[in-house]
């Protein structure tokens, strides 16, 4: 498994180019990436069409999709809160319909309990224990091959072990760190951690990892960008991390491939762990 993949959730930002939506997924084939993360609610089912029309069998890539939310085209915010069992369900046979598969290799449960986005409110509030039953059955049934868990809490992500979990998806960036136990944990129990808002500032009030003075410094004395600077970090901070930048555009592409070929030595290192780790903890509602 290459360390750096794609994630699609920019990809809707090309709904009225498709063309050049497809060939961007496979330039970033042709550049080594072998995993993409999705979801139906990503441009409401625009993300999983141009997946099932650029990749094919012989690319090899491994598809991550996620459940949890819904697309809601008519709310303030595109997505909903989709909680309960039979949603999880109804929401992984939307997933397999569009993209044109009778399994998904791997599928992120959204838990919502931690990091910055939507909380489940009233009967959206799920015990964690009812979710893994359904994922589990999914999993039985072989429609989906093994579980992830996202926005999930260490305690939530320590009662999930015994059903096997494969990967941990939460906000995550050298500025906010709140999850470094979590981290650790996943190293030891063999869970990648695939941090999401890997630079930060995804919304108001969430630390940007590239306004802060050491990594610009860092990266002025490598030659490359303070995104890349952030990125690396990552690669180098934990073995177990994957990372899944997304973009619209070919050349940010191949600037995020090339984060895997920096190099940090001890100091800078020790410069960038520095940098004060702060709440990324933002609701919406």
């Amino acid at each position: 498994m290459s360390r750096i993949g794609y994630g699609a959730a920019q990809l809707p930002r090309l709904h009225d180019r498709r063309t050049e939506a497809v060939a961007l997924l496979r330039r970033a084939v042709e550049l080594g990436v072998n995993h993409v993360d999705t979801a139906e609610f990503y441009g409401f089912g625009f993300a999983n069409a141009v997946i099932r029309e650029a990749l094919r069998p012989e690319d090899g890539v491994l598809v991550v999709t996620k459940v949890g939310a819904d697309p809601d085209p008519g709310g303030r915010l595109p997505l909903r809160t989709a909680q309960r069992p039979e949603q999880l369900r109804a929401s992984v046979e939307d997933n397999l319909r569009s993209l044109g598969t009778d399994r998904l290799p791997v599928v992120n449960l959204r838990r919502l309990d931690s990091g910055p986005g939507l909380r489940p409110e009233g009967y959206q509030v799920v015990d964690l224990d009812d979710q893994l039953a359904v994922m589990t059955a999914l999993r039985d049934e072989g429609k989906i091959g093994a579980i992830g868990l996202s926005g999930v809490t260490l305690d939530g992500l320590r009662r999930a072990l015994p059903a096997g979990i494969v990967c941990v998806q939460n906000a995550y960036s050298l500025a906010s760190r709140d999850d470094e136990d979590m981290l650790r944990l996943c190293a030891a129990e063999g869970i990648a951690w695939v941090p999401f808002f890997p630079l930060g500032g995804a919304f108001p009030g969430l630390p940007k990892v590239t306004e802060e003075p050491a990594v610009h410094t860092v990266a002025e004395s490598l030659g490359v960008t303070p995104s890349q600077v952030g990125l690396a970090w990552l690669l180098h901070h934990a073995p177990n991390v994957l990372l899944i930048p997304g973009t619209a555009d070919a050349a940010h592409l191949e600037a995020n491939l090339a984060v895997g070929e920096i190099t940090l030595d001890a100091a800078t290192l020790a410069t960038l762990d520095a940098v004060e780790s702060r709440s990324n903890d933002v609701l919406l509602g």
